[in-house]
């Protein structure tokens, strides 16, 4: 049995976990979220917790397990909490900026300008050069800052590109220049 499966997941005040039709769907202050149900498992609602257990001891089932309990875990955070991802954008010239509630203008260097579109519950904000993203899909946010990173990845040699907030970039030294004789 998984050890993270075996968790009982709390529900917070606010926010209804309803299971039908192999379909767990959360509700709550931000949104709500639906998650298919993995083969083999059961979901059930026992007052305020939400126990995931398996029907079988086949190691698909079990392999599942855990999954399926971080999935809902992180609907029920969402709901209530909501997720959200910061980027931060280096380099003379690179710039974001807000163009309509649901598209962001980039300045990345290029001859042109970048528009990207957030998809459906997915917000962003712009603070000088760092991008917040929000939502209540947890996947779905990572997913979104991971395609506005891809527009321009940080470099190593000075750094210059889009990247998460924390990581840390490996940098090269570049040429040497000739070697003394």
């Amino acid at each position: 049995m998984s050890r993270i499966g075996r968790q009982p997941i709390l529900i917070p005040s606010g926010v209804s976990v309803n299971v039908s039709d192999g379909l767990v769907t959360v509700s709550g202050n931000k949104g709500n979220l639906v998650q298919p149900m993995l083969e083999g498992l059961a979901v059930n609602i026992d007052g305020s917790q939400v126990l995931v257990t398996t029907l079988g001891e086949e190691t698909k089932f079990r392999a599942n397990h855990g999954l399926m309990r971080t999935l809902i875990n992180n609907m029920v955070l969402g709901v209530s909490q909501g997720f959200s991802k910061k980027l931060e954008i280096n380099g003379v010239g690179y710039r974001a900026m807000m163009e309509g509630p649901k598209k962001i203008k980039l300045s990345l260097g290029y001859s042109h300008d970048i528009s990207f579109t957030l998809p459906e519950n997915v917000d962003a904000a712009i603070e000088q050069n760092v991008i917040t993203i929000t939502g209540a899909d947890k996947q779905r946010v990572g997913q979104v800052a991971s395609e506005i990173r891809e527009l321009r990845k940080p470099e190593p040699y000075k750094g210059k590109g889009i990247r998460y907030e924390g990581e840390y970039i490996i940098r090269k030294s570049g040429k040497s220049g000739k070697e003394s004789k």
